[in-house]
């Protein structure tokens, strides 16, 4: 093999990047590239389901912030970034959602099509390595360990009792045929450990000769020649060739980043910061999307959560727990149970996601209650508000703008107040007045939707779902076409959550993974390479 050509150059070796390095090399006779610029998952955190506590405070992630969002009192959010193979999947909580049918359906009526439900589906089935179904929604023997909570509380029922005292059914598979209801969430795991993109789909064929696997391999800019992608310069300026084509798969805010980087994106602010335009695309790193979450917490009774692992001698406990049970709070992703419900009666579909944490304090700038308590987040899932990417620098060292622009939109920021006062009302049902003392925020004194604001300008956070920074669509302005190939460069195809149009109704990584597949399949029928599906 020659270490500075290959077939394919896979740029981010995150949950989709990982899904096309594995598939792609499944043909021997292609020579595959990925280059991830985080480094290994060793440490057990990466591994372990209640490691997620550790991410959003810092491990495995670029360290990144927004600007401040001026349509929420200039909050800065703190927003979570992977830096480590298996990109968000080594750092999530593990959650395994799809999103609502109608999602899919609405992007084929936009006009990519190839993208409905039915057509995603089976690429779902494909990846899915499911411990308890095997039907039309889900499948067994894939990569990916998608497995029933080892580790649920008591309280977590009471939940869902408290749920049905509001009219919300309990739904034992919230990825099957309806979206509707509060549930115990399918996790990402196997065998109570964390199964990532990078150990679901590469561990198992990182000895494949074909296959070459580059860590703390931070691309510079992708070479484009003559109109085509021919290859990356590396931060050494050291240069790599891609005899078929370029993958960019570095996620909602890495990709377009990068593309400006390389001079791809909108030529007059490119100019402006020192790059060369190479290709004028203003649409690269417009249409960002993202899901805002809130947050009611309440303290506790008694030691119903996990908040009093956080000392010393019960994490050890714990520790010992996990060890010879595969049970505990080590096992638990912390945020296993939630569900889906309706902010605006006559939506299409569910347009609030729940999370109860169980904890309190779990991610960064969440506050903690010292007596214990448990979190139901919620988020409103089809926001109107689009944001952006975009450089303050040509220097590839330094962070992007990243602007997610919550709340622009009157809608989002009535529909969000709606799902904060769902949870509060959750929570205030009588089967879980056994385990709540008391809730603490918002709290009593928050009355008003004024009063509702201030307190989410303050206190709220991403839900780490960003989407849409290089739309696809069949239009002359979409980033790339519906076979995810960049408009207007040759050789270049974009393959991650940024190619979405409009975000999924729920958490993200798993279509991540969808897009991985779908996409391998594409990109072998377009070198000839047959189909693996």
């Amino acid at each position: 093999m020659n270490p500075d050509s290959f077939d394919f150059i896979v740029i981010g070796g995150g949950s989709a990047g990982s899904v096309v390095a594995a598939r792609v090399t499944e043909d021997p006779s292609v020579e595959v590239l990925l280059l991830e610029a985080g480094g290994r998952d060793r440490h057990p955190f990466y591994h372990l389901p209640a490691g997620f506590a550790k991410m959003t405070k810092g491990i495995g992630s670029w360290g990144w912030d927004t600007v401040p969002q001026k349509h929420m009192q200039n909050k800065v959010f703190r927003y979570t970034q992977a830096k480590v193979i298996g990109g968000g999947s080594a750092i999530n909580a593990q959650i395994y959602t799809r999103g609502n049918a109608q999602d899919y359906d609405d992007w084929r009526q936009m006009g990519c099509e190839g993208w409905s439900y039915e057509d995603v589906l089976p690429y779902y089935r494909k990846a899915e390595d499911n411990d308890t179904y095997d039907n039309r929604y889900h499948g067994q023997g894939g990569p990916l360990g998608v497995s029933q909570p080892s580790a649920p509380l008591p309280i977590c029922e009471a939940y869902f009792d408290a749920a049905k005292a509001m009219g919300i059914p309990r739904n034992l598979d919230i990825n099957g045929e309806v979206q509707d209801g509060v549930c115990f969430y399918q996790l990402t795991q196997r065998n109570a450990r964390r199964s990532s993109a990078a150990m679901a789909y590469l561990a198992p064929n990182e000895d494949r000769p074909n296959l070459t696997l580059r860590t703390g391999a931070q691309v510079r800019r992708i070479v484009v020649e003559a109109g085509r992608a021919t290859g990356v310069e590396m931060m050494d300026g050291s240069r790599v060739t891609a005899r078929s084509e370029v993958v960019l798969s570095s996620g909602a805010i890495g990709s377009p980043r990068l593309l400006q980087l390389s001079g791809i994106g909108p030529a007059d602010g490119l100019a402006e910061l020192g790059i060369t335009p190479v290709y004028d695309q203003p649409q690269v790193g417009e249409n960002l999307q993202d899901h805002l979450d809130l947050y009611c917490i309440s303290e506790l009774s008694g030691p119903y959560s996990y908040d009093r692992y956080a000392k010393p001698i019960w994490a050890a406990i714990a520790g010992l727990q996990y060890i010879f049970t595969r049970k505990g709070p080590v096992a638990s992703s912390l945020f296993e149970t939630g569900g889906f419900w309706y902010a605006d009666p006559d939506a299409r579909s569910p347009d609030i996601q729940f999370h109860l944490g169980l904890g309190t304090g779990i991610e960064h700038g969440v506050a903690s209650m010292p007596n214990g308590g448990v979190t139901l987040n919620s988020c409103y899932l089809r926001p109107r508000s689009r944001g952006s990417v975009r450089l303050q620098s040509a220097d590839p060292v330094k962070a992007p703008l990243i602007d997610p622009n919550y709340l622009q939109d009157p809608q989002d920021r009535a529909m969000s107040i709606q799902g904060l006062k769902l949870t509060q009302e959750i929570m205030a049902q009588g089967p879980l007045k056994k385990y709540v003392l008391a809730e603490r925020l918002p709290g009593p004194d928050v009355k008003t939707d004024d009063d509702y604001f201030d307190f989410i300008s303050e206190h709220s956070k991403t839900s780490h779902h960003c989407a849409g920074t290089c739309r696809m669509g069949p239009d002359a302005e979409a980033v790339v076409d519906i076979r995810l190939r960049f408009n207007g460069i040759e050789g270049l195809r974009v393959v991650d959550n940024s190619i979405m149009p409009t975000v999924i109704s729920s958490n993200t990584n798993a279509a991540a993974i969808m897009i991985g597949e779908k996409a391998s399949d594409l990109i072998r029928e377009d070198h000839g390479m047959g189909v693996t599906a």
